[in-house]
């Protein structure tokens, strides 16, 4: 018989985190974080990472274990969150993954072939072009080399665009064609909540009042430190994160104040839309609406459910 894990899926603004903090504050659980940018130490405000009293309250594994000027790959995650799993299963617990990664959750679940790391040339060459021809060049080469990813990636999404052909120009092969034959799934019995306002205008509110409140609690004094900082740059992908990197541009003179506001909340309203979009094709997993309140009870009720440790624990 596998163990139980949780998976609590969404996209960003819609309430995860606080989620996942409620059912571990009753239910015998421990919090991994499935998230690629809160991995990375001194990237708190822009990436709505849970304050230190929070974290010392209800510990995240996967926070803060990087910096910024470092990288961390699919593979590292799935490695580290399984080591994780096992340890936590093995205390007795339940492991609760939240987080809106989807390709962390994806790879994870369903395994992912060995793709190659980051090449710095091929990645500074393919950053002039973008600079110097705009994101639609990039996507119309990928469409040349791997048509099914360019369907799949959105043209204004130049960080996935730029790894899908680096990935070709190192091994020769797409990534449709590396991805086909995944690794080792996982080996434990998911319950997968996904947690989603159902309202779209209530989704964009919140992403937008998010962001100001970042700004108001110092957004851009916490991208200026990693400005300022000689080990970061525009080509890193802590500094691609969306936020992030209107941000950096809005530093460097790009934009004016109003341009680079307006920028990050279209950028994060966009991911939000992919994530969605992949959230519908996860057949396996339940919805819940956090258009108004966090069903926490629903979700708790849920769960005691499904997962039949939680009962016998909690």
């Amino acid at each position: 018989m596998l163990p139980p894990a949780i998976f609590i899926m969404g996209p960003t603004a819609a309430g995860k985190t606080d989620l996942a903090i409620a059912i571990a504050d009753e239910l015998p659980v421990e919090i991994i974080s499935v998230d690629s940018a809160l991995v990375y130490k001194g990237m708190d405000i822009g990436t709505a990472k849970p304050n230190s009293t929070t974290l010392a309250e209800y510990p995240h594994h996967l926070v803060d274990i990087i910096e910024p000027s470092e990288k961390y790959s699919v593979g590292q995650f799935c490695s580290d969150a399984k080591s994780l799993m096992a340890e936590i299963t093995a205390r007795g617990k339940v492991p609760l993954l939240v987080g809106g990664t989807m390709l962390y959750f994806n790879a994870l679940q369903y395994g992912i072939s060995e793709l190659p790391t980051s090449d710095e040339k091929i990645r500074q060459q393919m950053n002039t072009d973008l600079l110097a021809h705009g994101p639609e060049f990039l996507h119309k080469r990928l469409e040349k080399i791997d048509p099914i990813s360019a369907k799949r990636i959105n043209v204004n999404d130049p960080q996935r665009v730029q790894r899908a052909l680096e990935v070709y120009y190192i091994t020769g092969k797409s990534m449709t064609e590396l991805t086909e034959n995944s690794g080792d799934a996982l080996s434990y019995n998911v319950t997968k909540i996904i947690l989603s306002p159902f309202t779209r205008s209530i989704l964009h509110s919140r992403i937008e009042n998010r962001y100001q409140r970042m700004l108001t609690d110092g957004f851009v004094d916490e991208v200026t430190r990693l400005f300022q900082r000689e080990d970061c740059h525009a080509g890193l992908p802590s500094i691609r994160a969306v936020g992030y990197r209107q941000a950096w541009s809005y530093l460097k003179g790009d934009y004016d104040r109003d341009e680079f506001v307006y920028k990050a909340i279209v950028a994060t309203r966009q991911m939000a839309k992919r994530q969605i979009t992949w959230l519908r094709s996860q057949k396996d997993g339940t919805w819940f609406n956090s258009d108004v309140n966090l069903p926490t009870d629903a979700v708790k009720q849920y769960l005691l459910e499904q997962v039949s440790q939680l009962r016998h624990n909690a």
